[in-house]
């Protein structure tokens, strides 16, 4: 089942000198009176999809102690998928490809988030500056992926859920292999999910991050990485959320 526009009013409308794009901002914060200090953020791609299953999940886990109270927020565009207004093929990849024309945009799209949107929300809500958590699925943990693997994330917990490495003839692959040739460090956390039923393709390219992963690691990097049997690219989502917040938070 394909996933559903939410039903969330959105908290503003935020605009990006860097890309030039407006996009809609869904935020799920707890009371101030459960907030003690700081407070972690997940910030979510595809929110006009996603913010739902996420929030749901989250409030689960706080319930059940798992994790502490956070703040999440959905980062949509008000459009859907397909749709003119809608930018994650352009906004969520690192490199241009031929299948879209817009694509290759992800640098800005990510200085929009550390350099408008995080300072947005960081006067509305009082976030902690360390452990900040970028989630996403499918073309989503494209960009997560991208976001963390650089010489300094911005982003350094990453929720990747069923992540689109085949863009670009798994371009994202060689992106890390350079920047594991450039420094043998990299602090963070990194979480990855994918649904046994999901496409071949899909659960053999995670196969081939985890592996370069593993024979050359970053020194200071945690990899977490999950299969779900039975769930396949559209329902694996609360299952990833939930077990990747739980992972990076708890």
């Amino acid at each position: 089942m394909k996933p559903r526009i939410t039903e969330a009013k959105p908290a503003f409308i935020s605009h990006s000198r860097e890309t030039g794009t407006d996009y809609t901002i869904y935020v799920d914060a707890p009371d101030a009176s459960a907030a003690r200090g700081p407070l972690p953020a997940v910030l979510l791609m595809d929110g006009d999809f996603l913010f739902d299953p996420v929030v749901r999940a989250s409030r689960s886990l706080r319930e059940a102690d798992r994790i502490p109270p956070v703040v999440v927020v959905g980062v949509g565009y008000g459009a859907g998928f397909g749709a003119p207004g809608n930018f994650r093929g352009r906004d969520y990849t690192p490199t241009a490809s031929t299948d879209e024309p817009r694509s290759g945009q992800a640098d800005r799209f990510l200085g929009y988030l550390s350099g408008t949107l995080w300072p947005e929300l960081a006067r509305l809500h009082p976030l902690r500056e360390t452990g900040r958590v970028l989630a996403g699925h499918s073309l989503g943990s494209l960009l997560v992926l991208h976001a963390l693997f650089q010489v300094r994330p911005f982003f350094d917990l990453a929720l990747a859920s069923a992540p689109s490495i085949w863009w670009d003839d798994r371009s994202l692959l060689g992106l890390i292999s350079k920047l594991r040739d450039r420094q043998a460090a990299l602090e963070g956390s990194l979480y990855l999910g994918v649904g046994a039923d999901d496409t071949p393709s899909m659960i053999t390219d995670l196969g081939l991050l985890e592996k370069q992963l593993s024979d050359r690691p970053f020194r200071g990097l945690r990899v977490v990485s999950e299969r779900f049997p039975d769930h396949d690219h559209y329902d694996v989502v609360p299952h990833t959320m939930s077990a990747g917040l739980a992972s990076l938070l708890g």
